[in-house]
């Protein structure tokens, strides 16, 4: 937002919205404590409007700081009453308002250091001096003196003198000679381009070829050379669920039936024979199963970039057993009314269990990257009947 003063009128009216909310009747007096953060943005937001924007880079991170807050008192109160609703959405669209103008606030520190060349002006002004004076001064070695008459008539004889006229011609001349002095003084801004130095942000690409750690695929032959050591389980080919090896594996399999007609006890191996190896490892597509109910803690989650809990969001699944972050994921999520489906995800971001509380339990938010229409519409169903949370994804 370009004017500051008409973003902090526009985010205070709604933080003032979701305080009539909670001053409604009937609304639980414990839901007052949130009051205060919200007016203390209010008080921050009213001097950037007072004072014409000039007091942004103060108040700006206070009302950020106290939106946030309210923002988190609100979600551990929610469902408690209707008003909860209402003022939670309030102040869930003027925080992405104050975000703007605090992100706002750090932009005008980038102007100043263009502005450093204006003292150079100053060297021209150096030239002739003109002295006013009644009576025959002295005139300085320093320059040509023009003498004014006096403005009582009694020294009129000062006044045919031809002395001034050659005066102004002296000036003339030295002007030219200070320009090409005072030239190489603006030359000094084509030092600015050193401030360019923010295209060093553009080496975090070289850190992302780290994240595509997920071509470990081809290791995982390893875990596929058990069905050697226990080939009578040809009713599990279904099992393995990486296609990646199509070749290697056909040709094991190919091997493995022979020698399925030479041992007549088989029984007994099948159970000797582990399908699952240990916990995969990063990189590897984790299956995890996340049941939906009507209080549970897990539930979908929406983004302040968006209101679309799919695009600008994901599922938060409520766990003590963490993935890493960006870990590929396999879901199966279950509904209210035996309703499932399957989708992929990844691991966007985590809560740990020192960091939760009784209203915050530990888990981790994943966002998915593939989900079929009828899992999309299911969705949209589910989040109808129930809000999703809120996550500050800033």
């Amino acid at each position: 937002m370009s004017d500051p003063v008409s973003g902090a009128r526009s985010a205070r009216e709604n933080l003032a919205q979701g305080l009539a909310a909670l001053q409604a009747p009937g609304v639980p007096p414990q839901l007052m404590n949130v009051a205060e953060p919200i007016a203390k943005a209010m008080s921050s937001l009213h001097q950037i409007e007072a004072s014409g924007g000039a007091a942004l880079p103060q108040h700006a991170p206070v009302a950020l700081e106290a939106v946030r807050g309210a923002l988190a008192q609100l979600q551990s109160s929610e469902g408690v009453h209707p008003a909860v609703t209402q003022a939670m959405e309030a102040v869930a669209s003027s925080l992405g308002v104050v975000h703007g103008l605090n992100q706002q606030a750090a932009a005008p520190a980038q102007p100043a250091f263009q502005a450093a060349p204006a003292p150079a002006a100053p060297a021209q002004g150096l030239g002739s001096t003109v002295a006013l004076s009644g009576s025959s001064a002295q005139q300085p070695p320093g320059g040509s003196t023009l003498e004014l008459p006096p403005i009582d008539g009694g020294a009129a004889a000062g006044v045919p003198r031809p002395a001034p006229q050659a005066a102004p011609q002296a000036p003339a001349q030295q002007p030219y000679q200070p320009p090409p002095q005072a030239a190489p003084q603006h030359q000094p801004p084509p030092q600015a381009p050193q401030y360019q130095q923010p295209p060093q942000y553009q080496q975090p690409p070289q850190q992302a070829p780290q994240y595509q750690q997920p071509p470990q695929y081809q290791q995982a032959p390893q875990h596929q050379a058990a069905p050697q050591q226990a080939p009578q389980q040809p009713p599990q080919q279904a099992y393995p669920q990486q296609p990646s090896v199509n070749a290697h594996g056909a040709a094991q399999a190919a091997h493995a039936q022979p020698q399925q007609h030479q041992p007549a006890p088989q029984p007994g191996p099948p159970q000797a024979g582990p399908t699952a190896g240990g916990p995969p490892a990063f990189g590897d597509v984790v299956r995890l199963e996340a049941a939906l109910g009507a209080n549970s803690q897990t539930n979908f989650y929406k983004g302040l970039s968006g209101n679309d809990v799919i695009d600008d969001g994901g599922i938060f699944i409520a766990t003590y057993q963490i993935p890493d972050m960006g870990q590929p994921l396999v879901l199966k999520i279950s509904m209210p009314g035996g309703y499932e489906f399957e989708a992929k995800a990844i691991v966007r971001w985590t809560r740990e269990a020192p960091n939760s509380g009784a209203d915050a339990p530990p888990g981790f938010g994943a966002a998915f990257t593939e989900i079929s229409p009828e899992g999309r519409q299911l969705v949209y169903r589910y989040v109808r009947n129930r809000e999703p949370l809120f996550h500050d994804d800033f």
